[in-house]
């Protein structure tokens, strides 16, 4: 016992004094070490009868809590001393100029994808994703595209395996498969994202972005399909009236099929949309092939529904003026500060924002 009044009344006075954090350091490790004074001690109890062991180890541990919440005190001292030394050292002069600020601009494909997920969301649309690496059954043959089919030479595809098996998909209509494979009908969902195809000019890029659409219930029609694309094109485009026909086309996910064309003129340079006797076409659609449905396990003589394709890149084009595709992956800061759109502008309603 005398030994243990001994190391507390030397250490005790020890750390009153000033000391520097290595000093303490050496302290903790003196007194709490593999071997420290204090730790040598407990190992002593077992070899102490009942009744001074119990004695002993309450005094053992009453001296430990004091020894270590003396040394804490010691670390935190000496921590809110060197927070006041710097304090006190790095004075911050107010009267320097502020920094300039660099305020970044909303890409014009970001734009336009929040602006298309906003008006589908209106009539009951919900947004799916899905990733940009698929495999052939989903990309292919699950949409009724085997490898056979001569459609599959329409598309200029990204094969990332000798067997092209794996592949950078060709369209959002993989999620549509995905989707339908993990719920069940009916399915009210549009599918933006970036896609891949082997091909680059003025109106053509190697990756692009693309919304697919799909609605699958009971009774729906092509009726249907012409009200949903005349509402999303009259918002998009923000005119009260619009021109538009369908063509007869074919896809290998949809029968029938038809390429949507839209009337416009050409007024001082620019394209005006809604008006005049020409067509531009803007999309693909269809009702979905019953083979389609058969491979996600819908029975097509309960469930029937349409889907369509748009390109988000060329929507953009043809609403913002950019004559260009390749300028929308070139990163020119110059470009996306005229083209961009401020995220800090507050706009009345989603689709509101301003240049």
């Amino acid at each position: 016992m005398s030994d243990l009044k001994n190391i507390h009344e030397e250490y005790r006075t020890k750390l009153k004094e000033k000391l520097s954090l290595d000093q303490i350091n050496q302290i903790k490790s003196d007194l709490f070490g593999k071997n420290g004074l204090i730790s040598s001690q407990f190992k002593t109890l077992g070899s102490l009868d009942e009744n001074k062991r119990k004695q002993f180890a309450s005094e053992l541990n009453k001296i430990k809590d004091e020894l270590q919440n003396t040394i804490s005190e010691k670390f935190k001292e000496l921590e809110l001393k060197k927070i006041n030394e710097k304090l006190e050292n790095e004075k911050v002069d107010i009267t320097l100029p502020e920094r300039p600020i660099e305020r970044g601009k909303i890409h014009p494909v970001s734009q336009t994808i929040d602006e298309i997920s906003s008006i589908f969301s209106e009539i009951g649309f919900s947004v799916e994703e899905g990733p940009d690496v698929e495999n052939q059954y989903n990309n292919f043959t699950a949409l009724n595209t085997p490898d056979y089919h001569p459609a599959r030479d329409m598309h200029d595809t990204f094969y990332l395996d000798e067997q092209k098996e794996i592949l950078l998909r060709t369209h959002t209509s993989p999620v549509q498969i995905r989707t339908m494979l993990k719920d069940k009908p009916p399915f009210k969902i549009i599918a933006p994202g970036r896609t891949y195809r082997s091909d680059s000019d003025q109106t053509h890029a190697p990756m692009f972005h693309q919304v697919e659409g799909l609605h699958i219930d009971k009774d729906i029609n092509m009726g249907h399909l012409k009200g949903c694309l005349n509402y999303f094109i009259k918002e998009f485009f923000e005119i009260d009236k619009i021109k538009m026909r369908f063509r007869p086309s074919h896809f290998p996910f949809t029968e029938p099929s038809a390429e949507v064309d839209i009337g416009y003129e050409i007024k001082d340079g620019k394209i005006v949309i809604g008006e005049g006797d020409q067509w531009l076409e803007i999309l693909g659609c269809g009702m979905v092939h019953p083979n389609v449905l058969r491979n996600v396990k819908v029975d097509p003589d309960k469930f029937q529904g349409y889907a369509f394709g748009i390109g988000i890149d060329r929507l953009a084009m043809l609403k913002y003026g950019i004559n260009d595709l390749r300028a929308f992956f070139e990163c020119d800061y110059r470009w996306l500060n005229h083209f961009g759109f401020d995220p800090l502008d507050v706009p009345t309603n989603y689709r509101g924002l301003s240049r």
